[in-house]
């Protein structure tokens, strides 16, 4: 049987060849990419990375061979090296070793395949209509019916096959859509699989649920902790009628990867894929706090826009990403970042899902 092409149409032109960053999104001007605002490396940056690179190198092995040994021997090193940011080159490697999406991979063979041909999905028309909405100023999602929206078709299509009560929504776009900048179309599915039925941390399917029930949960987590951290801010949300819904939702469904700098959501998800939503809570807080000042003395209508467009300056990794760590959060937003008990009975679900 033939796989199915999006729509039945053949691939749109290339658009219009334009200078790009160097994670592949067109440059505009005043962007607020890091190529943007930023000088040429020195030769000691690049040496410095250099060795980074060596260092991520020999602790992961070869394909990963190394990995888990590694994180049991040395955890604290793992978790202080993420937190770092991982070298670009490997990240996509190191996603799949952290968010046990490796092993579900292998434990799982042909599974993607079987999904993505043989399977229908209710959502196609849906993923079709969204599709283009998808990291639209990224030269590989740019291409009408190209290789970058076909993959996201397929993964996205797979998905909803493969878990038919959560099926699409449209924040998954962006999720999977990241995660095909950095690996294949079946190893960004098995992640998809990782995060959302909870391979390592807790499930990530509420987000996506009917009434998104989770979204509604951490939503009223994070209001609780403003008013718990930075109680001045929280009385003014509340004497301005602000709440969490009208600004923080998409930072949950979409992992920070809708509207925030790219440079800065790698950084988060490197986090994230470790340490599990906690540092989706911190970083939260880190924004509000950084712009703490600012955002007390402002009406409603300026608030909104100041919570929905944070400056530059709030947005640099090295300096609010620190700032997020130091946060302290209840214990119960975390959950231990390996091993995870439930891999082992991952096969059997998965089986009885995608083959139903």
């Amino acid at each position: 049987m033939e796989r199915k092409t999006i729509d039945g149409f053949e691939p749109g032109p290339l658009p219009s060849p334009r200078q790009v960053d160097r994670f592949g999104f067109l440059k505009q001007e005043h962007n607020s990419s890091p190529d943007a605002i930023t000088k040429i490396r020195s030769t000691h940056v690049q040496e410095r990375e250099e060795r980074r690179v060596r260092k991520w190198r020999k602790m992961i092995g070869i394909g990963g061979s190394d990995w888990k040994h590694y994180v049991r021997r040395k955890p604290h090193v793992v978790k202080r090296r993420i937190r770092k940011g991982i070298p670009d080159c490997l990240r996509g490697l190191v996603w799949q070793l952290i968010s046990g999406s490796r092993d579900l991979l292998l434990m799982n063979p042909g599974v993607y395949e079987q999904l993505v041909i043989y399977e229908t999905s209710a959502s196609e028309l849906d993923i079709i209509r969204d599709i283009s909405r998808t990291f639209p100023s990224h030269v590989f999602f740019q291409q009408r019916h190209g290789p970058g929206q076909r993959s996201l078709y397929n993964v996205l299509k797979a998905y909803s096959v493969f878990d038919r009560n959560v099926g699409y929504v449209q924040g998954m776009g962006f999720l999977a859509g990241l995660l095909l900048l950095y690996m294949s179309e079946e190893d960004a599915f098995w992640l998809l699989v990782a995060l959302l039925k909870g391979a390592v941390h807790a499930p990530m399917e509420g987000l996506y649920l009917a009434g998104l029930p989770l979204v509604q949960q951490y939503l009223f987590q994070f209001d609780n902790l403003v008013r718990e951290q930075l109680p001045k801010l929280g009385e003014h949300f509340t004497q301005e009628m602000i709440n969490p819904s009208m600004y923080a939702s998409q930072w949950f469904i979409t992992v920070f990867s809708y509207s925030f700098p790219f440079h800065l959501a790698l950084r988060i998800w490197d986090v994230f894929l470790y340490e599990g939503v906690t540092i989706v809570f911190k970083v939260g807080l880190a924004l509000l706090k950084y712009c703490h000042d600012d955002l007390v003395k402002l009406p409603f209508e300026k608030l909104i826009h100041a919570l929905r467009n944070f400056p530059e300056d709030a947005m640099d990794p090295d300096t609010l990403l620190p700032m997020a760590y130091s946060i302290k959060v209840r214990p119960f937003l975390s959950t231990p970042p390996f091993p995870s008990p439930s891999l082992a009975t991952m096969k059997i679900n998965i089986s009885i899902v995608a083959y139903a």
